[in-house]
């Protein structure tokens, strides 16, 4: 039976569990990213490998450091689940050709996949990934690969804790005594994933009281539906912090990468106006100055945050492949995209969830404000926004035909507004006569096509939805 090919999209490769991610396809992808690393890199010959908490993580990255090995690369392979951004942090901190991280991130428990970093620590642009596939056989029966045991007794692979220098880091980039001494009450879902007991380590010690749920290993991941940091996946994390009288709550995906927040009155504060919110704690409360780079699936509360604080705002297709790239070229302040994924200068160009979530508490600290009055801080500089999703599953076969239908439906208005411009840059960005846009959007990584839509008009959010359904056929 043929290998199915494998395709590497918005953040790498992921499949399902024992159908198409199998050993042999982690051994592929092992090889076209270690012929990728030899012919980019040359002489570098050192890779960073870590997993998530998923069934079968470590036994895939153990494969996949025994094909590193086997191709004459050495291996540091952490000793245990780590975030993507702690990974990504040691290819930069060890001088690594690149990285490795066997994670599906937010997918179903049924998944797992296989991340790809750079030397910088950040997503590799489209050309590199389709450098790698190009070198990705048919099957595994050529491919080289050391034995484990073999490959530690001889140096090749070594089993090492990446968690100290990246707390070193992130003491660099931001000081940690206030929060501790906040007296805060913070709530982090764990989400069962790589998060668990970070803000706990980096926060004890004062008199904030930092409380974890969903921090086990459960790869079934229950109370949810998957480790996606939205609605209704933290619905047990918003009860549980108003059961607990928390200040805030934050959540880290599954392999820690992103940033979902809950406000003291357990009401979800969505991942763009945290975006905007993030944004406006490092030109305000940090006074701090620097492009930033958005996916065209965000918020363009940016651009007037860019344009009060004249600083320039860079738009790219969706996925960190687009924006770290742009973040390296312009030496931007942040970047980040409409998942819950933020990438801060100083640090790597690679969404942080736990960066990401100790900058939201500093701006709660500093600015001395709980969730809700930031979003109204935030609203009285920009205006108020108002954004929604649906994800909706599109088989594989049916992709090519729904493509067409939206790519020639030309809607002349859309929730009763006209239309002003469409952006094919990723997807089809519908711009509407008051600022307003609709999305249609299939995904990189899973087989859904995703309609978006940001609007200034709360009772328009769902009218520009279900026209957005309807030019894809859903209605």
């Amino acid at each position: 039976m043929a290998s199915q090919p494998i395709i590497f999209g918005t953040d790498g490769w992921r499949g399902r569990i024992a159908d198409n991610y199998t050993y042999s396809a982690v051994r592929r992808c092992a090889h076209g990213f270690a012929r990728y690393l030899l012919e980019v890199e040359g002489n570098q010959k050192l890779v960073v490998i870590g997993h998530d908490k998923r069934f079968g993580s470590e036994a895939f990255a153990v494969v996949a450091a025994e094909v590193m090995a086997g191709h004459g690369l050495h291996v540091l392979l952490t000793d245990g689940p780590t975030p993507t951004p702690t990974i990504s942090y040691s290819v930069v901190n060890q001088g690594a050709a690149g990285a490795i991280n066997i994670t599906a991130s937010h997918n179903p428990a049924s998944d797992n996949g296989f991340k790809v970093r750079n030397r910088h620590g950040g997503a590799i642009d489209p050309n590199g990934l389709r450098q790698i596939e190009a070198n990705i056989p048919d099957d595994d029966l050529d491919i080289p690969r050391l034995p484990i045991e073999q490959a530690i007794s001889s140096g090749k692979v070594r089993r090492f804790n990446p968690a100290p220098a990246y707390i070193e880091q992130i003491e660099r980039l931001i000081d940690l005594d206030p929060l501790r001494k906040a007296g805060l009450t913070v709530l982090i879902d764990a989400m069962w994933g790589n998060g668990s007991g970070w803000f706990t380590k980096l926060l004890e010690g004062g008199s904030t009281r930092v409380i974890e749920i969903h921090n086990q290993r459960n790869p079934i991941f229950p109370e949810m539906l998957r480790p996606e940091p939205i609605p209704p996946n933290i619905d047990v994390g918003l009860a549980a912090t108003i059961e607990h009288g928390a200040d805030v709550l934050l959540v880290t995906d599954g392999d820690a990468d992103r940033l979902g927040v809950g406000d003291e009155n357990g009401k979800f504060v969505d991942q763009l106006r945290v975006f905007g919110l993030l944004a406006y704690y490092l030109l305000e409360a940090r006074g701090e100055r620097g492009p930033i780079v958005k996916t065209l699936s965000t918020t363009t509360m940016l651009n007037k945050l860019g344009h009060q604080y004249q600083v320039p705002v860079y738009e790219t297709g969706v996925g960190f492949k687009y924006v770290a790239p742009k973040m390296l070229e312009v030496d931007a302040l942040i970047g980040g995209e409409e998942s819950g994924g933020y990438a801060f200068r100083r640090h790597i160009p690679e969404r942080d969830g736990i960066l990401a979530g100790l900058y939201f508490l500093d701006m709660m600290v500093r600015l001395n404000r709980k969730p809700s009055e930031l979003v109204e801080l935030l609203f009285e500089q920009v205006g108020p926004h108002f954004y929604n999703r649906i994800d909706s599953p599109l088989p594989s076969r049916e992709r090519s035909e729904v493509e067409e239908q939206v790519r020639t439906a030309q809607p002349v208005t859309i929730g009763g507004l006209h239309v002003t411009d469409l952006n094919t840059l990723d997807g089809f960005k519908f711009s509407l006569e008051d600022g307003s846009w609709l999305l249609i959007r299939f995904s990189g990584t899973e087989p859904i096509v995703r309609v978006y839509c940001e609007t200034t008009q709360a009772d328009r959010v769902q009218p520009i939805l279900q026209d957005g359904l309807k030019i894809v056929g859903i209605q």
